[in-house]
This record gives structure tokens, C-alpha cells and sequence, in this order.
């Protein structure tokens, strides 16, 4: 479904009895993790967690915890994207099979960016201390974003054509930062991120960086996506979502996600790292604590309404494994020929 935002997205999921809430207190250090766990490993729906100790946010996990529900989140669009993209490989095939290809055009329009003047994520401002601290294992470095949104531009070619949609952990406090002003982002210098990172230490330039957390489930999957060059992660989210995706001026060098639910901007300084982790993976155990670039804080933006979305790793299967199925679904027979 088109969803706009997350709060859409909470809504559809009650009704269709794919998600529960969770009204009783839950500590975000470790219990929120832990019942996410169980309640994945079963099976189960996503949870909304309506009362997060010492936190005035609500929380949510397990959206993507089965197959099915992911198929539920996307059922009115899966189709539509693989027509868009059987054309781009053989435009062609709309004149072979035309009335295939009827909403196409819808589509591709879609697929553009647009920018606007405002949007609910301006207008709430916090500090990252204000942010649910989601600690997921007991040797974690601190809390950590474990559904992120990490978006950068190219510095020699700005604008969204080049830029760069990843989901790079975050983490928001521990370890050497100083509190509400660092952050420590965890990525390679030849992924995405890291090749505008690259690009800004051969100019001597800071990277301008936005982290943005919920929106649409498209935004979310669109981030761990493995697009061929030349595709940008805000077209494809488009495609998915049904709609153009809305960016507007955070007023601190980038633009953000107009619909994400929460949005921290800032920048990375050249040759600047601190000590990031541990961090409980993806295969069941410890990352340790290594020198990771670290980010200033510029600004934290919210909607009124926000909504937190996590997710836990660890030993597998957990959530991630169903991600990779879901992506493969999407993407299998289409990606590799692109």
C-alpha cells in the first residue's frame, strides 16, 4: 500500500491484526529488545510500544518480521515497480504488450524527488538525549539507530541524482562522544556513504550528513536495497511507495525526508574518528569497539506524531533474514539484468 508516513503505515497494520500495542512500561535499554525477540522468533505481529520508560516517543518493531507482512506492506505496488523496470531494461515491451504497461507512466513519474517548503518533520525540534535510547544486547557500546536512513550527496556533483540512501548503524551516546553533540556512524569507505566520504577528504571538506528514522516502509527497505548504479534509492522508494518522494530545507546544509518521523543533520569532519561499538551483529556476536567516523550534531528535527521504528540483529533468523527474503522477492529477477 502507498503508505505516506509510518503513522499510516501503524494504522493499516492494527486493522489487518498485523500489529498489537504493548500499553504496559517498557524500558527501551534491553526489555524492548528482548520482547521484540520473542515475539519474532514466534511468529508474531508488530508491536507499538505506547509508553517507553523516561521517553515522551512511542515505538515500533517487528514491521518487517514475516514474509507475509512484508508482502502486506507492498501489495498494491510490487507489481507496478516490476513493470517500471521490465521497461527500462526493453522500453520496447510497450508496444509489444501495451496494455501491460497502462500505469507506467504514473510510475516512472512517481519515481521523482520533489521538493517542498514545509513539512511535519520541522516542526519539532530535540536533543538526541530526548531520542528513545534503544540498547539491544548487555555489552552494547551504547544506544544505537538500528533502522536508519543515512543520506548523503555526492560533494562534486549535490542534488539527489547523486546522492546516497544507506542504513549504516548508528550509534547515539557511549564510549568518547560528547553527549547531544556526537554521534558515531559505522560504514566502509567503499560503500555508498563512504564514496562521498572519500570525495569530501581529497577536497579537505566536511559531509554534510541526515539521518532520518520512519516515514514509509518504502524508505525503510529502500535503504538496505542492492540497486544497480545509476538508481537512485529516492526513485526507487517512489516506485514503491507510489508517490513522489517530498524533501524539504532542514536549514542545516541538506535537505531531509519531508515525511520521516525524525531526522538528525550534521557533519562528519575530515580524518575525525572515535572509538564506535560493540555492537551485538548480525551473526550472533560482538563487533568490537574500532575507530569510526564520527558526526557533529547540528540539528534533531521530529513530527509531533513520531514514532520510533527499530529492529534487533543478532543470531539468525531474526528480522534481517526476512528483509533478505523480501528484497529477493522484489528484486531477484529484475536486478541482476539491470
Amino acid at each position: 500500500m502507498g503508505y505516506r508516513n509510518l503513522a499510516q503505515c501503524v494504522a493499516d497494520l492494527e486493522r489487518a491484526g498485523h500489529l498489537v500495542r504493548l500499553d504496559e512500561p517498557v524500558d527501551a535499554r534491553l526489555e524492548a529488545a528482548e520482547i521484540h525477540r520473542r515475539v519474532q522468533a514466534s511468529g508474531g505481529p508488530a508491536i507499538l510500544f505506547t509508553r517507553v520508560r523516561d521517553n515522551r516517543f512511542t515505538m515500533v518493531s517487528n514491521l518487517f518480521g514475516t514474509l507475509e507482512r512484508g508482502r502486506f506492506l507492498f501489495r498494491d505496488r510490487l507489481e507496478a515497480v516490476r513493470r517500471a523496470i521490465e521497461l527500462k531494461i526493453d522500453p520496447m515491451a510497450a508496444l509489444k504488450r501495451p496494455f501491460r504497461y497502462l500505469g507506467a507512466a504514473r510510475t516512472a513519474w512517481s519515481m521523482r524527488p520533489k521538493r517542498v517548503r514545509s513539512a511535519p518533520i520541522l516542526r519539532g525540534n530535540c536533543r538526541v538525549r530526548d531520542l528513545p535510547y534503544l540498547q539491544s544486547w548487555p555489552m552494547d557500546g551504547g544506544p544505537f539507530v538500528t533502522l536508519p536512513q543515512v543520506y548523503t550527496e555526492s560533494p562534486s556533483k549535490p542534488g539527489w541524482s547523486g546522492s546516497n540512501l544507506g542504513m549504516y548503524r548508528i550509534q547515539l551516546q557511549g564510549n568518547d562522544y560528547l553527549p547531544d553533540t556526537e554521534i558515531g556512524l559505522h560504514y566502509q569507505l567503499h560503500r555508498g556513504i563512504g564514496v562521498h566520504h572519500r570525495e569530501a577528504l581529497l577536497r579537505n571538506e566536511p559531509l554534510r550528513v541526515a539521518v532520518w528514522v520512519g516515514g514509509t516502509p518504502a524508505m525503510t527497505l529502500s535503504a538496505v536495497m542492492p540497486l544497480p548504479e545509476g538508481l537512485s534509492e529516492l526513485t526507487f522508494a517512489g516506485a514503491l511507495a507510489g508517490h513522489r518522494i517530498p524533501m524539504v530545507d532542514s536549514g542545516a546544509g541538506l535537505p531531509v525526508y519531508a515525511e520521516a518521523d525524525f531526522a538528525i543533520v550534521g557533519t562528519v569532519m575530515p580524518g575525525q574518528t572515535k572509538p564506535e561499538g560493540p555492537f551485538g551483529d548480525h551473526l550472533g556476536y560482538y563487533s568490537l569497539t574500532h575507530p569510526f567516523p564520527v558526526m557533529r550534531v547540528d540539528k534533531v528535527l521530529h513530527r509531533p506524531d513520531a514514532i520510533w521504528p527499530f529492529t534487533v540483529v543478532g543470531r539468525p533468523p531474526q528480522e534481517d533474514t526476512t528483509f533478505g527474503q523480501l528484497i529477493h522477492e522484489l528484486t531477484g529477477p529484475i536486478i541482476p539484468t539491470v
